[in-house]
């Protein structure tokens, strides 16, 4: 069994065998294929020795979910695996994630640096909670130009996304890799929309990543949870935090994350071919301004995406000429696109970001984000494709 359990982790299995085997015993045993849900709060101890151990930091036994269950360790380590990080946590939510992982490393006093275009969400946490903790951000652009100059002895993280939402733009992760590196800063790295199939920023130097596992990784619209991933020690810290601010994941939602783990990868690449149709598509309507899709040439990160992505994703974004007035008669037109937030599900989404994402920022804060009141945000599921393109057609006919 040891043998087997060494080959998971090795580099002969590929990822969608990494995802549907690694963290489930099963192989030369009679077990159910499905992996249970433990739905119990608390768990027993077997003796008062047992407890004793426990509180001594002697025991790794589950006594209690928001601290760790059965089912939550199925899902995390199948989501280290992927990553190729040495320990994973599934969290309540990705801003659960986001926050514990960053409240691991930062403390009052210290700072982050961040780049710019960041998901509305971080972007709001950043503003106006952190502050109030006397964590202060600052921000550099997507091609990291003025990293040495805004570093300080407070500084302590270095945090990026990429793609960017909504607009799709990328981040060098070798560079990000080299900063952080000569900095001595903690790099963590939003990976939802690569997900781990397109993209694993721990290969490249970075140190940790960050998911809401609501998007691709779960890809059914079904549940709510976040993930963080990196080194054992990092992850432990987080667990202390997502421990007592209680952002710890349901085992139900984590079983509905195991589920999504599986076909991840055959969902991924099919969303992937079928956004590349989508924007090529959009690229050429006279009614289009500009498409946001590194898969296409036209993008300024199009080569950097050939270097460091094993494919341009299943999002886009795209402006309208017509301005806001344009993009609100498109959203209202769709018949197959749904108009809903989130993404990486296998329902094709439309949105405005200026209304989702992005509601509750200045002009200038969205100008920075790159995003328009005419800008379009697309998440692609698996419709047949000629199917979503009529449908993008007679919405903006």
């Amino acid at each position: 069994m040891d043998g087997l359990m060494k080959k998971k982790t090795g580099p002969r299995w590929k990822a969608s065998t990494r995802a549907i085997h690694v963290g489930e015993e099963k192989f030369r045993r009679s077990a159910p294929v499905a992996p249970p849900i433990v739905r119990s709060s608390t768990f027993t101890f077997s003796s008062t020795a047992e407890m004793k151990r426990w509180a001594e930091g002697r025991s790794a036994a589950y006594i209690y979910t928001r601290y760790g269950n059965p089912t939550l360790t199925i899902a995390e380590e199948k989501i280290a695996a992927l990553e190729g990080a040495p320990a994973a946590i599934v969290t309540a939510s990705g801003m659960a994630a986001i926050s514990s992982a960053l409240l691991a490393v930062v403390r009052s006093g210290e700072e982050i640096l961040a780049t710019r275009q960041l998901y509305g969400g971080t972007y709001r946490l950043f503003r106006d909670i952190f502050p109030r903790l006397g964590i202060r951000v600052q921000y550099v652009e997507n091609d990291l130009a003025g990293v040495e100059r805004l570093v300080s002895p407070q500084t302590r993280v270095l945090y990026i996304e990429t793609p960017t939402n909504p607009t799709l733009r990328l981040v060098n992760l070798r560079q990000a890799a080299r900063l952080a590196r000569r900095f001595r800063l903690f790099s963590i790295v939003d990976n939802t929309f690569a997900s781990p199939i397109l993209q694993n920023p721990l290969a490249l130097g970075l140190d940790a990543v960050v998911h809401s596992a609501t998007k691709f990784l779960g890809g059914h619209s079904d549940l709510i949870a976040g993930a963080v991933a990196g080194p054992e020690a990092f992850i432990e810290r987080v667990r202390q935090m997502v421990i007592y601010l209680g952002g710890s994941a349901d085992p139900g939602a984590a079983f509905l994350l195991i589920r999504g783990l599986k076909t991840l990868e055959a969902r991924v690449r099919q969303q992937c071919q079928t956004a590349l149709a989508v924007a090529r598509y959009l690229a050429r309507h006279p009614r289009v301004a500009r498409v946001h899709y590194p898969g296409l040439p036209s993008h300024p990160d199009h080569r950097l995406a050939r270097r460091q992505m094993r494919g341009f994703g299943s999002m886009l974004a795209f402006d309208l000429k017509g301005g806001l007035p344009a993009a609100r008669r498109f959203c209202d037109r769709v018949r197959v696109f749904l108009l809903a937030a989130s993404l990486g599900g296998v329902e094709s989404l439309a949105v405005l970001p200026i209304y989702s994402s992005h509601y509750r920022m200045s002009r200038a804060e969205l100008h920075a984000a790159g995003v328009s009141p005419g800008t379009v945000r697309l998440s692609i599921g698996l419709e047949d494709p000629a199917d979503l393109i009529a449908d993008l057609e007679q919405a903006l006919s």
